[in-house]
């Protein structure tokens, strides 16, 4: 079947778009469509990639001043018939319907409701004037274009919640892919740096509790450094954004060394997974694709207790939940960490891997679509 696989926007790096490159290499005679690609000479080579017409305009650089104008985007698309339309959708990209084929059997893998406008509250760029004044409209236009597709997915149970108090919809749940099979294809990823690479992360001290992700606030990096201090155990921290010099001033003032990794390649990565005595993600995410890297190398994990992360860990055998947001429950969840066996971690992250992901949408997408649009599950 020749289908189409349509994606809110393609950036260089994102979570979503590792999703996105694994259903392209499921479905390797798909179209992929996008409102803009902003990473032309990175992904999909030899494909065709289409963007809308908002990426001939200054608006690709402002999400939020272009916002009100992707639902309308999304309904004006044209391209030759497929025999389906996958979207992958974190905004509006569910909303998709093309004006020369709008029968097209419709399904929809869903990493969240618009936080924008359904939850501003786990996402600051939703409290912005622009978002704000267009969001009751949205959120009575986005419930009922979730009604259209013949299937929805959920990137968790935590996400699949937040679909039915949203959208009045059910959901099947796919766990999003991870690159546990490359992870766990090198016993030593320290052997794959190269000479600077090696040098850092032997400077590193040790033992240490590792923190990686984007320098954001909501990611709550500095809850990994004061439950490193809590716990007496060094931290590193690897990443970049515009929280960094606010960390590293926090790291200056702990009485545990802090030591920063600024954006490792992905050897680096992993190698430091391997090296962290335990990974430490306080964020409330929808899933959490970083701690199951973590697992893949080995490596317990301690995770929020909200949020999609939660679904990963099975408490006490491959890491932790901590019992509360705070320095002094994450420091006991890393003490508790010390325990678990390697192999544990390995076993757990085997259920979220790439060769599984394609299964399950292949299981998923490949049904009857004998059905109304909006209505029952097939």
């Amino acid at each position: 079947m020749a289908g189409l696989i349509v994606h809110e926007w393609i950036s260089r790096i994102g979570g979503s778009e590792k999703v996105l490159d694994a259903m392209v290499d499921t479905f390797r005679d798909a179209e992929v469509l996008c409102l803009w690609n902003d990473a032309p000479d990175l992904r999909y080579p030899g494909r065709t990639v289409r963007e809308s017409w908002l990426a001939r305009t200054p608006l690709r650089r402002s999400k939020a001043a272009a916002l009100p104008l992707m639902p309308a985007t999304w309904r004006s698309q044209t391209a030759a018939r497929p025999d389906w339309i996958l979207a992958s959708s974190h905004l509006f990209a569910h909303h998709v319907r093309l004006r020369n084929a709008p029968d097209v059997p419709k399904y929809a893998y869903v990493y969240t409701p618009a936080r924008y406008i359904w939850t501003p509250e786990l996402d600051a760029r939703g409290s912005a004037w622009l978002p704000r004044l267009a969001s009751p409209p949205l959120r009575r236009l986005d419930r009922k274009r979730a009604q259209e597709p013949v299937k929805l997915a959920a990137i968790s149970e935590y996400v699949r919640e937040r679909m039915r108090a949203t959208w009045h919809r059910d959901a099947e749940v796919i766990y999003p892919p991870v690159e546990v099979e490359r992870i766990q294809s090198v016993e030593d990823w320290s052997e794959m740096l190269d000479e600077s690479e090696h040098a850092l992360l032997a400077s590193l001290p040790r033992p240490f509790v590792l923190g990686a992700s984007r320098f954001i606030p909501y990611k709550k990096l500095d809850l990994v450094i004061a439950a490193g201090e809590a716990a007496d155990v060094s931290v590193v921290l690897a990443g970049s954004g515009p929280e960094g010099p606010r960390l590293r001033a926090q790291g200056e003032a702990v009485s545990v060394p802090v030591q920063f990794v600024h954006d490792p390649s992905d050897a680096l990565l992993y190698a430091l997974y391997q090296a962290a005595t335990v990974y430490v993600f306080p964020a409330v995410e929808d899933f959490g694709i970083m701690p199951v890297e973590a697992l893949a190398a080995g490596t317990p994990i301690v995770v929020a207790p909200a949020g999609g992360a939660r679904e990963i860990v099975i408490d006490g055998v491959s890491g932790s939940v901590a019992a509360a947001l705070d320095r002094e429950s994450f420091a006991e969840s890393i003490h508790r960490c010390r325990a678990i066996d390697p192999l544990a971690c390995r076993s757990r992250a085997e259920v979220f891997s790439r060769s599984r992901f394609a299964l399950e949408l292949k299981d998923w997408l490949h049904v009857r679509t004998d059905v109304k649009a909006g209505g029952a599950r097939a």
